[in-house]
């Protein structure tokens, strides 16, 4: 035997806990006790155990959503894993994840992903963290033969290879994504050459022995610690079940399910540990009472107190981590400059105040970025700032993962239309990692997009994508309209403890105004008053706003209106309270923005301003939308101007409502 004796016993009490907690949790879906779904890992009891083997405290792991094995492995509390099944406030998560999204920072495992190959990226993520920090520990993305098809999984490959990041690949190739056979739905019969288009080294092994898997990754692991490259790792297993709890498994011969029974890796280890003579059959069968048992009582005691829950305020609370308090100063001088300049000091300051914050993105270094937007700041930062490949999942995911370990990311994406490309990262991960764990980890990044029009870059590099991401709770959103703005906000949005996505209007790049020194923020969440009025409110945000002052400035001049500008800077979460003071001092409304109207912040502000009963009560008129056109951004130059609301547009609103 390859194991020592504390070793084996260690494999055994693992592969056993982990196939009978399952088997509790089958019994309890088909008695109808817990509710939901889950994925069950009865048959590859072996990858979980010889992996957690090889692994020091302080390595983590992302699993897949068939993630009860390895995180038992890793040494998380059995009883609290049952009752996150349950949906209890003792759960690991309490109750918030369930059984997909189990998450303990006590054991260094950063939380299961229910989005097939979407954790990868995060590991690679929690990877560059480690490397930033010089820490010899490294981190292991876990997924299954289904998602070596995904782009993303790709992506993260190719991007450690290309940082040389400590993270370990380890494919579980169980045969089946989910009943499709991976002999069908994967173009290569060895998953692991795979590595070698990204010159990573990689091996196969029997994932249904332990000892092989063991040696297999403590090798991966010492070469992952000696060279700091990644490593990829596949072992081959099967599951003994379904897909997931209602899956019949039609898909399967009967005669391919005895044949894998007979290779039951607790079978085949027990006998082992026999043939050795390290153990009697009298031992193993102890061990195997004891591993039963402890999940027996696990059950039982969770079982018990199944029926506590965390109230919907607790789980609100969970949300949004708690904002450091700032100390807003008086500006004590400013300085003349352009809003790109603005947002290139902003992040010059920061990245020289916190060595934890790190530029990410495309063509940021010696070409400055594709606006020009970080300039010359490699040279003075070269080591805060990463230049990435073209593949925007997998840096943004990877921004996630190392913002959970303290770092505070800054990620550019070349035009906001390419946020797409990255919204599983963004969405599924940065706007919920925190709740679904409960408050364990948290997610202090920004996301830096170009949007909007007046450039000639077509339907494809011009929409304004704000108000998709404001449906998502758990994402802060930012749109500055002025250089001083964009700096203080962008400073704010750097120290947030949260996730923010910062849109900057590629039209605004050239406008100059007057930005405050070093010391100067603006508080996240309150909108500014950009003009005094008392006839009408215009509430707006990033370019509109310039378009909405010009119309106030010939409002008064030629119809004598005085009309009160306000510019919402942050969109998520909206300042209502500076609305509806306006609106119950002039009566009358009206909304502008450069985005289509249809599900556009118009209809937030307006419902807002309606649902308040004093304000609905002084209204003198209809509140109105003023919006870009329902249409994709034309490329001619005359129809790219007609899209979004014009100056002379803004002016004949206002007049209507009067």
């Amino acid at each position: 035997m390859n194991l020592s004796k504390e070793q084996a016993q260690s494999a055994l009490s693992m592969m056993v806990r982990s196939r009978h907690f399952e088997e509790c949790i089958d019994d309890f879906f088909k008695r109808k006790e817990m509710h939901g779904t889950t994925h069950l890992s009865i048959g590859q009891e072996a990858c979980q155990a010889g992996l957690s083997l090889a692994l020091d405290q302080g390595d983590w792991i992302v699993p897949t959503h068939r993630c009860h094995g390895h995180t038992i492995a890793r040494g998380a509390n059995e009883r609290k894993m049952f009752s996150e099944m349950f949906g209890s406030a003792d759960g690991i998560c309490k109750g918030l994840g369930g059984s997909m999204h189990m998450t303990d920072v006590q054991t260094w495992n950063a939380g299961s992903s229910a989005v097939v190959g979407s954790g990868v990226n995060l590991a690679a993520g929690l990877a560059f963290a480690l490397k930033m920090q010089k820490s010899q520990a490294i981190s292991v993305a876990i997924f299954g033969d289904g998602a070596t098809s995904r782009g993303s999984v790709h992506e993260s490959m190719n991007l450690a290879s290309v940082w040389s990041l400590p993270i370990l690949f380890f494919c579980e190739n169980n045969d089946y994504g989910m009943s499709a056979a991976a002999s069908r739905m994967v173009s290569t019969s060895s998953i692991a050459s795979r590595a070698d288009a990204y010159s990573i080294s990689h091996a196969t092994v029997d994932g249904n022995d332990v000892e092989a898997v063991y040696a297999a990754a403590q090798k991966a692991v010492t070469y992952i610690r000696t060279t700091g490259k990644p490593y990829f790792l596949e072992v081959k297993t099967y599951r003994c079940c379904g897909h997931s709890k209602s899956d019949p498994c039609i898909y399967r011969s009967r005669e391919e399910e005895a044949a894998w029974s007979e290779r039951d890796p607790i079978f085949l280890f027990s006998r082992r540990m026999v043939e050795s003579g390290l153990y009697s059959e009298e031992d193993v069968s102890r061990l195997i009472l004891e591993a039963r048992k402890h999940i027996d009582e696990a059950a039982v005691d969770a079982a018990a107190i199944r029926n506590q829950r965390i109230s919907l305020d607790q789980a609100m609370e969970y949300l949004f981590a708690p904002e450091e308090e700032e100390v807003y100063k008086v500006c004590q001088s400013t300085t003349r400059m352009s809003y790109r300049e603005a947002i290139r000091q902003a992040l010059d300051e920061e990245m020289s105040r916190d060595k934890a914050v790190h530029l990410i993105g495309e063509d940021i270094g010696l070409y400055g970025g594709c606006f020009k937007v970080t300039g010359d700041l490699y040279a003075k930062h070269g080591a805060q700032m990463h230049e990435t490949p073209v593949s925007e999942e997998a840096f943004t995911g990877l921004a996630v993962g190392a913002s959970l370990l303290g770092l505070r990311p800054v990620v550019e994406i070349m035009y906001g239309d390419f946020s797409t490309l990255a919204s599983d990262p963004i969405i599924n991960h940065a706007a919920k990692i925190r709740f679904m764990s409960a408050g364990q980890l948290s997610c202090p990044m920004v996301l830096r997009s170009p949007i909007g029009s007046g450039t000639g870059h077509g339907a494809q590099h011009t929409q304004c994508l704000e108000a998709m991401f404001a449906n998502i709770p758990g994402l802060i959103i930012v749109a500055p309209s002025c250089p001083g703005d964009a700096k203080a906000l962008l400073k704010s949005a750097i120290r947030s403890n949260n996730p923010v996505l910062y849109f900057e209007h590629k039209h605004l790049y050239n406008n100059l105004g007057p930005v405050g020194d070093e010391q100067y923020l603006l508080p996240i969440g309150k909108a500014i008053t950009k003009k005094r009025g008392k006839d009408v409110t215009i509430v707006s945000y990033s370019h509109a706003v310039t378009t909405c002052l010009e119309a106030s400035v010939r409002l008064s001049l030629q119809d004598e209106i005085e009309a009160e500008v306000i510019d919402l800077v942050t969109l998520k979460p909206m300042d209502t309270q500076t609305i509806l003071r306006s609106v119950k001092k002039t009566g009358r409304l009206l909304v502008v923005h450069d985005s289509p109207e249809y599900g556009g912040y118009g209809a937030e502000v307006i419902a807002c301003v309606t649902s308040d009963s004093e304000a609905l009560a002084g209204l003198q008129a209809t509140p109105k939308r003023l919006c870009g056109k329902e249409l994709p951004i034309p490329f001619a130059p005359e129809l790219e101007t007609e899209v979004i609301p014009s100056t002379e547009e803004v002016m004949q609103a206002v007049r209507s409502l009067f």
